[in-house]
């Protein structure tokens, strides 16, 4: 593993520093404004867990450039697979030509596939493209056109992807029309449920429920419907954990409608939850898998990953120019190896020792609502007495950051910590007191 430093964060008194500000000044001239950005770190290097800006701030970093960097910033064991292939060849389409990176790739994918069946994958550049190309896929296989994704979720920015995504207003605004076919519905959330229907014990069930009897008994028609996209546990929408008996209620409903089940797994897989997918917690088996963001540690890369039976396309019904690089595929054959070999046994112990931690601050912060995760994919809920939670939840990432801490949010009014897999105790207790400091400033300002 890479052995963090285990210093304090060191952080001047002006964020940014001037370099900072020089390049950002330069950045707005030049970037595009849609990106929101978060706050005003500018990289300069990074290593494990640590970050350190243009000015020589350091940071601990718990947000991995959103679960991205699984295995820590330029681990040397990633470092050295790049650098061998990259010295072999950069680029070959490979929906055109064949090489062997690629072929260890999805037989990899192919062994730790969350279902018995064979798998085969279609490799893409990116997490969007992955969703869009299993769009694709469920019409093709099921002669079906229709799709139904949950309020909360986030598929990706590009217009298919887009039509699935139901998290944030302002990512939809000024974009539509959208893809026609494609319906929400409640996401399983325990903690606020939205839907009242008598006959049910799990609020998982009655999702499926709703399902079964409005959407497909009033809407559409099941034979219609070609696929359910769901997140296992949703990210962008505010790391949630569906009620328990959902997936097994979904599955049912799925078989008995001849539904495709795709798992996106593009935030949550990867063995951030402690397994290799979140939804191996819930005893069910997809059909389609959807990764991406922490494959390989931070090089571009996604994939569909589906049941042999079901990836039945012909020769050119879809390719990619870039999907499926090379160097991307070397980065992630070691990224796979590392999770493999440690770090997702890790990312389950550390997950419960932060969880821990988390509900503890609980006990003494008012402001910390709820605490939820599997693995080290973990929300912290906030609000109090008519605060507004998302003016909390910035207020707070915005001074972690100031103290040395890198965080980002998630839904209205969540923070989510999804450090490296790599991530020990001596470095997250480093965090948790930048973390409580921030929690004990906001609060005491209310």
């Amino acid at each position: 593993m890479v052995s963090p430093s285990h210093a304090k964060p060191q952080t001047s008194a002006t964020i940014p520093g001037p370099v900072a500000r020089q390049i950002i000044d330069r950045d707005s001239l030049v970037l595009s404004p849609s990106l929101p950005r978060s706050y005003a770190l500018v990289i300069d290097h990074a290593k494990g867990a640590e970050v350190w800006d243009v000015d020589g701030n350091r940071y601990i970093d718990f947000m991995t450039g959103i679960a991205v960097t699984s295995t820590g910033h330029s681990h040397p064991e990633v470092v050295a697979a790049i650098k061998e292939q990259a010295e072999k060849f950069l680029h070959i389409c490979l929906a055109d030509f064949h090489y062997e990176v690629a072929v260890e790739l999805t037989e990899k994918l192919d062994a730790i596939a969350p279902f018995k069946e064979d798998a085969k994958s279609f490799l893409t550049n990116s997490g969007a493209e992955a969703v869009e190309a299993a769009m694709k896929l469920a019409r093709y296989h099921t002669g079906k056109q229709q799709f139904i994704a949950f309020y909360g979720a986030f598929h990706g920015r590009t217009l298919g992807a887009l039509s699935l995504t139901a998290s944030k207003w302002r990512q939809k605004e000024g974009f539509g029309p959208f893809l026609p076919g494609v319906m929400h519905v409640p996401y399983p959330d325990p903690d606020h449920r939205i839907l009242d229907m008598n006959g049910f014990d799990d609020y998982g069930e009655t999702v499926v429920s709703y399902i079964e009897t409005m959407v497909l008994g009033k809407k559409t028609s099941g034979n219609d419907v070609a696929a359910i996209f769901v997140e296992p546990v949703l990210g962008e929408g505010g790391y949630v954990v569906p009620a328990s008996g959902f997936f097994p209620a979904l599955r049912d409903l799925c078989d008995r409608y001849e539904i495709l089940l795709v798992a996106d797994e593009v935030q949550s897989g990867m063995g951030r939850t402690g397994k290799w997918w979140a939804i191996q917690h819930f005893g069910v088996e997809p059909d389609i898998v959807t990764t991406a963001k922490g494959i390989a540690s931070g090089l571009p890369l996604g994939a569909i990953i589906a049941r042999k039976s079901v990836m039945d396309w012909e020769p050119g019904s879809h390719g990619s120019t870039f999907g499926g690089n090379p160097v991307s595929c070397a980065a992630a054959l070691a990224t796979l190896r590392l999770i493999e070999n440690g770090y997702m046994q890790n990312a389950a112990e550390m997950g419960e020792y932060l969880l821990a931690k988390m509900r503890d601050l609980q006990s003494h912060h008012k402001i910390i609502r709820t605490v939820r995760g599997l693995g080290l994919m973990i929300g912290i809920e906030l609000g109090w007495e008519g605060q507004n939670g998302h003016d909390l939840r910035d207020r707070i990432v915005n001074r972690a950051f100031h103290n040395g801490l890198l965080l980002l949010g998630a839904g209205d009014d969540v923070i989510r910590l999804m450090p490296p897999l790599m991530i020990d105790p001596v470095t997250s207790d480093e965090a948790l007191t930048i973390f409580e400091a921030a929690l004990s400033e906001v609060e005491a300002s209310l």
